[in-house]
């Protein structure tokens, strides 16, 4: 489901479940929680690349897993994504997301885990979790307002809307946006020119800029984690759920 792939001093991490639009389930996350200690590991690598195989960068965590969780099963899977995501955005080396297409939910909060996002003219972003009856659950209510703002954060997360990669790059989700068929070149361009720089000098930039943005965060994801196991004690994540893996009309929501 994840694949490296090393070229000189940078390596590509590819989401590779495809048939599912990379969505993330458990397994899933403990590989990207696995392979980002393997990179960790690896001395030679300066810089990280995270793109999506297929159509997708990923499309939201996997729904059929979430479905039929209680409360404290869902604050659990909230805080398996909070392992594997905050493992890569402590990676000492760069990262840098190359959005090749939809990144939604999980997606969407996986990219704000990276140090610099370019995006293709495809990519879709979001977070819809309140249309399913629950809370973003992997970061995105603490990463998406230190991104782009409060207010801006509270509009996406509350509306549950899906933008399009050039109003990302208005709002500063993203830096960058290319054609679909450059996307890869350019990060990898970018990803070699940040690697020809001093290795400790560019690992010391990072972390001094990452110790400003991060105050907090290890308690804040906490109580995210608390918000997002309580909405699977509803009947409203239930019924949105279950319609979504029935791909049937979304219900009604009764505050249940």
């Amino acid at each position: 489901m994840i694949k490296l792939e090393k070229q000189g001093n940078i390596a590509i991490l590819t989401i590779s479940r495809p048939e599912a639009l990379n969505a993330l389930n458990s397994a899933a996350l403990d590989e990207l929680y696995s392979t980002a200690l393997t990179v960790r590991r690896d001395s030679d690598i300066r810089c990280l690349i995270i793109t999506g195989e297929g159509k997708a960068f990923v499309a939201g965590a996997d729904i059929a897993e979430m479905q039929g969780l209680n409360a404290e099963e869902g604050r659990a899977f909230g805080l398996k994504g909070h392992r594997a995501f905050c493992a890569v955005e402590a990676l000492p080396i760069p990262v840098i997301a190359a959005v090749n297409g939809f990144a939604l939910g999980g997606g969407c909060e996986l990219a704000l885990c990276a140090d610099i996002r370019l995006a293709s003219e495809k990519a879709k972003f979001g977070q819809p979790e309140t249309g399913l009856g629950i809370t973003p659950g992997f970061g995105g209510t603490q990463r998406l307002p230190r991104t782009v703002g409060v207010s801006k954060a509270m509009e996406l997360i509350l509306t549950a809307k899906m933008i399009k990669a050039d109003e990302a790059l208005e709002i500063g989700l993203v830096d960058h946006v290319y054609a679909p068929e450059q996307l890869m070149d350019e990060a990898i361009a970018l990803a070699n020119t940040i690697a020809a720089n001093a290795p400790v000098a560019v690992r010391n930039s990072k972390s001094a800029i990452r110790r400003f943005t991060g105050a907090a965060l290890a308690w804040d994801l906490g109580f995210e984690a608390d918000m997002f196991g309580a909405c699977f004690a509803t009947e409203d994540q239930k019924n949105a759920m279950q319609a979504f893996v029935d791909k049937a009309e979304k219900p009604a929501f009764t505050g249940k």
